[in-house]
């Protein structure tokens, strides 16, 4: 099983950050120990001050493939779930400032808090799906993903470009505006469409 995830695939994410927006999927991927599943705290690790929420629409892949043409990408996912992509931001700004790769920014233990999967045919309409996060009881992001700069059969297809994709993979597809900090006490709670979906405490 293998976690892929897509940088700045909302236009204003890109810019709240001060990152041009891409012309193509900014893809990275996270281990499986990244997981947090079945509503499981999140123990605020000890080596950042700065770990921000980003909370998106996840992928849940059905059947294997590489190289997918357009015209078939929509077979590849039959599923979504609504996940959160912890960031070390104090260490992701720091790496990124010495042109180092940022992977431990990212992908560290337990960074990837996962709902359980919604069938997309229980959607009212799957290419454009509502999404929110409340932090505490407001609502702190709300999507949708037809504002993605690049949907999802473009991400099928970008990433089977170089990874071949197998059954029970995710792809974590980013994040709108809103993005920020969190703090130990907080509860997150991820909405898809008016569905609550994932619970997440900060301790």
């Amino acid at each position: 099983m293998k976690i892929f995830c897509i940088g700045r695939n909302y236009t204003e994410h890109a810019k709240e950050l001060n990152n041009p927006v891409p012309s193509e999927p900014l893809i990275f991927m996270k281990p499986p120990t990244a997981l947090l599943l079945n509503n499981r705290a999140f123990y605020h690790p000890d080596y950042s001050q700065n770990i921000h929420y980003e909370g998106e629409i996840v992928l849940r892949v059905c059947k294997n493939g590489r190289a997918v043409q357009p015209e078939f990408a929509s077979r590849y996912y039959d599923a979504v779930a609504f996940g959160i992509d912890f960031t070390a931001r104090d260490l992701q700004d720091r790496l990124k400032a010495k042109g180092q790769p940022w992977e431990i920014a990212k992908g560290f233990d337990r960074s990837a808090p996962l709902s359980t999967f919604m069938p997309l045919a229980e959607l009212k309409d799957p290419k454009n799906i509502e999404f929110q996060l409340k932090k505490n009881g407001e609502i702190v992001q709300h999507g949708h993903t037809a504002d993605m700069i690049f949907d999802f059969d473009r991400l099928i297809c970008e990433i089977s470009r170089y990874f071949t994709l197998h059954k029970g993979d995710y792809i974590f597809t980013g994040t709108p505006a809103g993005v920020g900090p969190v703090a130990i006490g907080d509860v997150l709670e991820g909405y898809v469409e008016e569905t609550p979906m994932l619970r997440c405490w900060i301790k």
